[in-house]
């Protein structure tokens, strides 16, 4: 069974994140330049939320709160659900499947160590499931 582990081990784990008292502006601008669609939300190297493009447009677009006057505290999801290296890729989908998420933080012993998104699970399926078949294929064929 594949692991986040093994994920990981095709990208790198680059964890970008934010404090809770910046504004949601400024935390927009992060993820602009990033190009990502979330952002970790992390205060004294301890995992607090995450902000997501979902957050934006549902607490403060359609709620008719300003980006500028708005902290990100007041608009992250707190207590994001997490995963372990040790979790199943199969897991991963299900938690983002039942859950309706798109992002899984990766925390080990209380460090967030990295960030999973739904295209990097399917992305690492995908390759998965060539090699697979390429395996057997070379069976078949050898």
């Amino acid at each position: 069974m594949k692991s986040v582990k093994h994920l990981l081990d095709t990208k790198q784990a680059i964890i970008i994140s934010v404090s809770e008292n910046i504004s949601v502006l400024d935390a927009l601008k992060v993820m602009t330049e990033k190009n990502i669609s979330a952002v970790l939300v992390i205060e004294y190297e301890q995992l607090r939320g995450i902000f997501t493009e979902r957050d934006y447009a549902r607490k403060i677009i359609l709620q008719g709160k300003s980006s500028k006057d708005t902290l990100i505290k007041e608009a992250m999801t707190a207590n994001p659900i997490t995963i372990k290296f040790s979790d199943s890729i199969d897991h991963c989908m299900e938690l983002m499947t039942d859950k309706h998420i798109r992002h899984l933080p990766i925390v080990e012993n209380d460090e967030v160590k990295g960030m999973v998104s739904i295209g990097d699970v399917v992305k690492f399926i995908i390759a998965d499931q060539k090699q697979t078949i390429s395996q057997l294929e070379s069976y078949i064929s050898g």
